[in-house]
This record gives structure tokens, sequence and C-alpha cells, in this order.
């Protein structure tokens, strides 16, 4: 089983303290970010659509103080890397190297106007690398708040959440949305978060002491910025433009009713049509999932969280055969409400809300099982949400 993140924070914070010392000499300021888990909602964010993620007990940490010349330098504890651009030579296309979300977050910062001075940074990273849980966002936003902090300027939330996706975009590659930025940044602990991701407004959501988050990673990796998230999406919008001819008033998939979708059928490629068909139910759900969550029903919260992974697995084709053993698992063990894939797909996690008292056996009742099946062990973590990104105080 994995120790809960929770007991380790001051051990951490401690480390990447002394770490820092020793390679700066001197004593820096210490900011984290969450990674994330989405109830419900997937690849609806860069539809417009409606998403509801919570922030995880697993952070990105990183300690930073200032430079006396315009250099950044950064180091990974997790890589056992560095690198260091000076701040006028911050530009360039992806690398794909973990140094990209750091390199992206100053150029687009800078680009934004903030005056930032040299730093130095050491990055210690909780959120596992792969499993789906938004490792990039919790990157880009502790980060972000690092190097502000260093340089004596601010940005409200919002705008912080906005670049730090702009940074992904344009130095990751990958055409995320702004779910994963927007929950490190305003996630709030014992809370799941729904967010309109039009309008980004955004209502807090009390999950129930009751019930706990149990994230099982599948060990398959995925790598969303090879191209088959960029894919969907691109499936998605050739799916707006042939709608578009019949109505005018659809500037995204969140502006089409099932009815309108079914009613143009065949005027768009089967692809197409079943990218949209998830997309157009899956903001549905989420929408019953939110009053789901305020009444306290969880059963039918569950059998939501079931529907959504069927139209991943069927529509969306983003799951594959870890994932829905890990689901099948979980509809016959004890305690659990519901279960589905999270995150982008092709490999990563999955997330279970399960009953409290049922939490600790279900994990080993997975890890058991996954291992006979799949032939490979589980992480299997246990949960509840989290607070979002901010400084550390210990």
């Amino acid at each position: 089983m994995m120790p809960s993140p929770v007991a380790s924070y001051e051990s951490i914070a401690d480390s990447l303290r002394q770490r820092f010392e020793r390679s700066y000499g001197t004593r820096p300021r210490i900011f984290r970010a969450p990674g994330r888990v989405n109830l419900i909602g997937e690849h609806t964010d860069y539809n417009d659509g409606f998403v509801m993620p919570a922030a995880i007990e697993f952070y990105t940490w990183v300690a930073a103080d200032r430079r006396g010349d315009p250099v950044l330098r950064v180091e990974s504890d997790q890589f056992s890397e560095a690198a260091e651009w000076p701040l006028d030579g911050l530009s360039g296309a992806p690398r794909k190297h973990w140094s990209d979300y750091v390199r992206g977050v100053a150029a687009v910062l800078q680009a934004a106007g903030c005056p930032l001075s040299g730093a130095n940074l050491v990055i210690h990273g909780q959120v596992p690398l792969g499993a789906g849980l938004s490792s990039s966002a919790a990157l880009e936003v502790s980060t972000a708040l690092a190097l502000l902090s260093v340089s004596n300027y601010q940005l409200p939330p919002l705008e912080l959440a906005k670049l730090c996706q702009r940074a992904e975009h344009e130095y990751a590659g990958t055409r995320c949305g702004i779910m994963d930025q927007f929950i490190a940044t305003f996630g709030r602990s014992g809370h799941a978060l729904m967010l309109d991701c039009r309008s980004l407004d955004y209502k807090l959501l009390p999950v129930p002491e009751e019930a706990r988050l149990v994230i099982c990673n599948s060990m398959v990796k995925h790598e969303l910025a090879a191209g088959q998230y960029n894919l969907r999406r691109a499936d998605c919008e050739a799916g707006v433009r042939l709608l578009q001819q019949h109505l005018p008033n659809v500037r995204a998939l969140r502006d089409v009713t099932l009815p309108d979708l079914e009613k143009h059928r065949d005027e768009l490629p089967e692809v197409v049509y079943r990218r949209c068909r998830h997309v157009v139910t899956e903001n549905q759900r989420v929408l019953e999932a939110a009053d789901a969550l305020q009444s306290g029903d969880l059963a039918r919260f569950g059998r939501l969280m079931y529907e959504s992974h069927r139209s991943l697995r069927d529509d969306y084709e983003v799951s594959c055969r870890e994932l829905d053993l890990l689901g099948e698992l979980a509809a016959t063990g004890e305690g659990v409400y519901g279960a589905r894939m999270t995150g982008g797909g092709f490999g990563g996690c999955t997330v279970n809300l399960v009953r409290a008292d049922a939490a600790d056996r279900f994990q080993r009742y997975i890890m058991e099982a996954y291992a006979k099946d799949a032939g490979k062990t589980p992480e299997v973590y246990v949960c509840s949400a989290a607070q979002g990104a901010g400084p550390w105080q210990s």
C-alpha cells in the first residue's frame, strides 16, 4: 500500500530547503501546487464545457531565491538534472523535456509584462508522472508562484492559471483546456469544484466525509503531447465546423444538445459523431453529478461515473485494457459507489468513489486482483480533496 502523502509534507519541505542551501548558500522560499483528479467531465474542458476536478494531496514543490544576474537556473531532484537559461533566451520549440514547463512559464510571464528577476529553483515532485494526475500543471503553477515571488510581482490567480495554460500550449505542445491549471490554483480542501470552462465561473461542492477518493494507477504511462490528445481535439473542432452549417449559434460542443446532434448525425463522419456524442453527453453528466453531490446521493454520482467511463471507452476511445480492467474490478469491490478512468487517457489512473470505512480494504483488493490479472502491481492512493497552490508555511 502507498503511504499517505500528508505525513511527509514537513520532511519534504525540510529536505528541499537543505538541498537548496547546499547548492546555493541562501535560504529559499518554498511553494507548492497540487496534482488533481477529475471526478467527472473528461475532454469537455477544451470544448467550453463542464468539469468537476478536485486537488489531491500530492504536490509539486519549488524552493526558490533571487539571483544577482538575469539567469534562470533550475534543478530537479526527481530527474537529477539541471537546466539554465538567460532570461533573454527563453524562447524556442518544445524539446520534450521536463524543463520545457519551467522555461515556458518564465517565457510567458515575461511576455505578459511580468518583470522577472534571475532565480535559482530546486524542484521536488510528489505527483506521479504519466499517471493523468496533472503533474505538468502542478509544475507550471508552483514555478509561476515561485518566480513571481522572488521577483516581487503579483498576478491575480485567474491570470496566473491562464498563463500557465498558455505555457503548456506553446512550450510543451499539448493543447490542454484550463481545468488543470485552474484546480491547481483554486482547489479547496474537502471540496470538488464544478467549473464552467467558458465563463470560468465555478462552484465548490463538499465531498462528504463518508467518502474517499481512491486513485488506482494502472502503471501504464501516457504521453499526451505525442498526438492523440490533439487529434481528439481536432475531431471535436471538425464536428463544430460541420454543425455550424446548420446551427449557426454553435460556438463549441458546449452549445450542442443531444437532439441537435442526432438530427444532424448523417452529416458527420462516424468517428467525429462519436467524439461529439461523448462530449455532449458528458457535459450533461457533470451537471447531474453536481446535483447528486449536493444532495448527498453518492449512489447516483457513482452511476454517472460508470456511464462516463463507458463513453470514454466506446465513443472517445481513450481508454485501454488496463483502465477497463481497473473499472471492472472496482465494480465488484466492497463499498464502491463508482469508478472511471480519469485524465487524458491511454493509460494513467482510474478514480473511485469509495465508502470511507471500506477504502483500505478496497486498496488491498485492487492491488492483489490487478496484479493477478494484469501482471503488474498498481499504485493505489487513498486521498481526500486537498488545498490549492500557495507558499509553504511550516
